[in-house]
C-alpha cells in the first residue's frame, strides 16, 4: 500500500527553528519526526511513502539519500507552489502514480492509531474516503466530524466556535482514500480537503469515519512538540530510541559522558556530555550536546550540538542545533532558540523566540 505524507508546510509556530529546519525533520528523542511517522506506516503494511514536499524539500532528500526508511521506499514529490491539503494530495498522487486504495496523513502527527483497522473499516463500507477520528477536550481548533451509527459522516465542521461543537471527535489527519476522490480535486490551484473535498463527499454518503482513543498528538505547536518527547520518555507512547542503554531510568547512548545528576525520563544522545555538577531532568539531550558544570536542564530539548554553559538554566524550552546558552543565562516559558544562535551570558528569556527574525 502507498501512503501520501504531507510535509510541505513552513512550520511557522516553531520558528525560529523552522527557518532552517523543516518541522518534520526536527528531532523527537534523537530521531527526525518523519522517521517516527514512517516507522508507524511500516507497521501497517505501507510499502511506499510519497512525501509531498514544498518548504525546504532538500532537507529530506539529503537526510535519506537511499530513498529508504524503516523498510519503506521513499518517493519525493515537490510542489511547484503551495496547493493546500487536497491540492498537494492530488499533485503527489498523480506524479507518483498512486492507484487503488491509499493512506494519507499529516506528517506532523505522531500516533498509535490502528491504520490497518481503518483500512479494513473503509473497505467494509465501500467508502470513497474514510477519516480517523480522535477525541479532544476542546475541539474548537480542529475539524469536527459527527457520524451516524454506521460511521457515515453526516457533517464536516471546520473549527466550530467554542462550546458549539456537536461532538468532541475531530479529524485526526489520517485518511484512507480511493483514487476516485482525486477526480473531485481541481488541479492547478489551492484546494483544502477539510473545507472543500470532504464536505462535498458528505452529500454523496460515501465519506466514513472511525474513532479511536489511541495515542494521538499534533506536534505543530511548541508545547505539543515538547510533549511528544516527554510522552515517549514517560512511556505514554510506545516508541524507543535506537539501541538505548538504560541507566537508572535514563536512556543514554553508550558513547555519552554522564557525570552529572540525571533524573528519570531523560534521553542522552551519542557523544553528548553531562558534566559533573550539572543537572538534567525530564529532558532530551541530543547527539553532541553539552551541559557544563552547574548547568540545569529541565523539561526541555537540546538539539544536536547545543551547549548550556556553566550555571545556565534551561526550563520548559527548546534549544536549536549548535546554539550556545551563555554562562548564567535563564531560559523558561517555552523559549525557542534558533539554529546556531548565541544567548549572551546572564540573559533572561521568558517565552521568547531568539533571535527575532
Amino acid at each position: 500500500m502507498d501512503a501520501v505524507v504531507l510535509v510541505g508546510g513552513e512550520g511557522t509556530r516553531l520558528r525560529p527553528l523552522t527557518y532552517e529546519i523543516p518541522k518534520q525533520m526536527l528531532p523527537v528523542v534523537g530521531r527526525p519526526m518523519i522517521a517516527h511517522v514512517v516507522e508507524w506506516l511500516a507497521g501497517h503494511g505501507v510499502d511506499r511513502a510519497v512525501l509531498s514536499l514544498g518548504y525546504r524539500a532538500d532537507a529530506f532528500v539529503e537526510a535519506f539519500p537511499t530513498n529508504q526508511l524503516s523498510g519503506v521506499a521513499l518517493e519525493y514529490i515537490v510542489e511547484p507552489e503551495p496547493l493546500d491539503t487536497a491540492g498537494a494530495i492530488r499533485f503527489a498522487a498523480d506524479k507518483a502514480g498512486v492507484s487503488g486504495t491509499f493512506l494519507v496523513l499529516n506528517g506532523d502527527v505522531l500516533t498509535e492509531f490502528d491504520a490497518s483497522a481503518l483500512v479494513e473499516f473503509h473497505v467494509s463500507r465501500s467508502a470513497h474516503a474514510s477519516i480517523a477520528l480522535t477525541p479532544v477536550a476542546d475541539p474548537s481548533n480542529f475539524g469536527v466530524v459527527p457520524t451516524d451509527e454506521a460511521g457515515r459522516v453526516i457533517a464536516f465542521i471546520e473549527k466550530p466556535p467554542r462550546g458549539e461543537a456537536p461532538t468532541n471527535l475531530i479529524n485526526a489527519g489520517i485518511y484512507v482514500l480511493e483514487t476516485s476522490v482525486l477526480d473531485r480535486i481541481p488541479s492547478g490551484r489551492r484546494v483544502s480537503i477539510e473545507r472543500e473535498t470532504f464536505p462535498g463527499l458528505v452529500t454523496s454518503g460515501r465519506l466514513y469515519a472511525l474513532a479511536s482513543d489511541a495515542y494521538w498528538l499534533d506536534t505543530g505547536r511548541p508545547h505539543q512538540y515538547l510533549q511528544a518527547q516527554l510522552d515517549i520518555l514517560r512511556g505514554r507512547r510506545v516508541s524507543v530510541p535506537p539501541a538505548p542503554e538504560i541507566r537508572a531510568g535514563v536512556w543514554a547512548d553508550p558513547s555519552a559522558e554522564v557525570a552529572g545528576q540525571i533524573g528519570p525520563h531523560c534521553f542522552v544522545g551519542p557523544e553528548a556530555s553531562i558534566a559533573a555538577g550539572a543537572t538534567v531532568e525530564d529532558s532530551v539531550v541530543c547527539a553532541g550536546s553539552r551541559v557544563r558544570p552547574g548547568g540545569v536542564v529541565r523539561g526541555s530539548v537540546l538539539m544536536p550540538g547545543a551547549e548550556v554553559c556553566s550555571n545556565a538554566v534551561v526550563e520548559d524550552s527548546i534549544v536549536g542545533p549548535r546554539a550556545l546558552i551563555g554562562e548564567g543565562a535563564r531560559l523558561r516559558g517555552m523559549t525557542i532558540v534558533g539554529v546556531g544562535a548565541e544567548v549572551p551570558p546572564m540573559s533572561v528569556l521568558d517565552g521568547a523566540r531568539y533571535p527575532l527574525p
